[in-house]
């Protein structure tokens, strides 16, 4: 077996892979794609709707979809110091349980991959539109996925340098909000001060509490997603997982704080449990309390840059790297397998992400329940996939034994996360429910045919083999630029 070096190189050669994407990013650089991509003022988009399914308690809902993605977190980290390389669920499942698995787990985070980019597209041009009435809803889909796209395709700097200046953006506009807020409350607007956005007496119960923090999970979809950077990562799989858990943490106390502070700005909760917040304006109304209409037009207008630019971005980014992992397994097109020689980035990958995104969004934009239907099958994609990656923690345990690791990390927490997703499956949208179902079934199908035509699921080195070379040759692994 070959040493590891510093940047993991060998150690990806080590599963019959050659390293081919260009490792320039740092922990901090990670860091910062994490917080992009999980968005530091999401809950400003969908804060009406976690205020009601929680009656009111929408901190507690943060809190509790905090400490699951945390306990999650701590299983991909596991998993990527295993097996450092791109493809996320994919990978994880096919190496630790059996490659059809992995297949299946790679189809089902695929639901939530593919789509994630239509939904910021689509959630970000409505917002756009409600300001600039002028431009249609279907122009604005245009110009985000276009300009994702672009810049994707200038390489991966491109997208750091932009990650950078959006999250600046995204933070002052945080801290004006916060600042706000405080002096409003301070001054006796709102309701004043009280813990009822973390604990309301006679509204708490915990198996209730199911469905807001299924709802709330959606803000944090986004810190799996540098699962799949491993192989940009200068530091490999570690760097990865230190970073997951750093962005989550950071995450989690800013979406707390922000929404603990709404929730007091709300000058009419009752209404707002009742009637719910179907024009998706909650937030923006209680920055309006604090400060007046310059807040809240403020705080849409980033809310709809930061879904529609800064995270779409970075969405595309983690597609077609899950796109270019499956592809060079044989398990998708070989022409997803292309990577520019002089950007190092999935060109057609990033190119069917878009055209993808671009469909769908203009496709739901017709439809009255188009942000209603994606959200909930992105939802249930990624909840599924976090439960595969626990099992997927599990099942090398029970291989290796105690040689595997600390049993914190390899058990115990595995079997607390799968316990809590459950959960929050369990009481998930009924229709994220069934098309899930579907689109696993589907997946099964896929699978059934890939057999039954010779291409049975399988990933090079699987049985030890270190000769990368001839392993990767014989399944397609060679990577083509162009």
């Amino acid at each position: 077996m070959a040493a590891q070096t510093l940047d993991g190189t060998a150690s990806l050669e080590r599963f019959g892979y050659r390293q081919e994407l260009r490792r320039t990013l740092r922990f901090g650089h990670l860091v910062v794609y994490g917080l992009i991509y999980m968005v530091v003022i999401a809950p400003m988009g969908i804060f009406g709707s976690v205020f009601q399914a929680s009656a009111g308690m929408v901190a507690l809902a943060y809190l509790i979809g905090m400490v699951a993605m945390m306990v999650t977190a701590s299983s991909y980290g596991v998993m990527a110091q295993a097996y450092p390389m791109a493809g996320s669920v994919y990978t994880y499942a096919g190496r630790a349980i059996a490659p059809w698995v992995g297949f299946l787990a790679g189809w089902t985070i695929l639901l939530d991959y593919v789509l994630v980019p239509g939904l910021l597209s689509l959630i970000a041009a409505m917002a756009m539109n409600s300001i600039l009435t002028a431009v249609p809803v279907w122009a604005w889909i245009v110009i985000f996925v276009c300009v994702n796209a672009g810049v994707n395709l200038l390489g991966i700097k491109s997208t750091r340098l932009s990650n950078n200046i959006f999250l600046a953006g995204q933070l002052i506009i945080l801290a004006i909000y916060v600042v706000a807020a405080v002096v409003a409350l301070a001054m006796g607007r709102g309701r004043g001060f009280s813990w009822e956005p973390i604990y309301t007496s006679g509204q708490f119960q915990l198996g209730v509490l199911a469905t807001p923090a299924s709802v709330a999970t959606l803000s944090f979809l986004g810190f799996d997603a540098l699962s799949t950077l491993v192989e940009d990562a200068k530091g490999g799989a570690k760097q990865v997982s230190r970073a997951m858990i750093a962005a989550l943490g950071v995450t989690g106390l800013v979406f707390i704080a922000q929404t603990f502070l709404a929730a007091l700005l709300v000058e009419d909760p009752a209404t707002l449990i009742a009637d719910g917040d179907p024009a998706g304006t909650a937030f923006f109304d209680t920055a309006r309390v604090a400060a007046g209409p310059w807040l809240a037009t403020l705080t849409a207008l980033a809310t709809a840059l930061a879904w529609g630019l800064a995270n779409n971005m970075v969405a595309q980014v983690a597609t077609s790297r899950l796109l270019y992992a499956m592809a060079r397994d044989r398990q998708l097109p070989a022409f997803l397998t292309k990577v520019s020689v002089t950007r190092s980035v999935p060109t057609n990958g990033i190119l069917l992400t878009a055209a993808v995104s671009l469909a769908l969004g203009l496709y739901m934009a017709s439809r009255s329940d188009g942000i209603t239907l994606l959200a909930s099958l992105v939802n249930f994609g990624a909840l599924l996939s976090f439960i595969v990656v626990h099992l997927s923690v599990l099942a090398r345990r029970r291989k290796l034994g105690p040689a595997a690791g600390p049993a914190l990390r390899q058990w115990i927490l595995p079997v607390l996360g799968v316990t809590i997703l459950v959960g929050i499956i369990v009481h998930a949208n009924i229709l994220a429910q069934r098309v899930g179902l579907a689109w696993l079934t589907l997946g099964v199908l896929i699978l059934l045919m890939l057999i039954a035509t010779g291409r049975r699921p399988h990933l090079s080195g699987l049985d030890g083999d270190t000769s990368s070379e001839d392993d990767s040759t014989r399944t397609g692994l060679v990577t083509r630029h162009v």
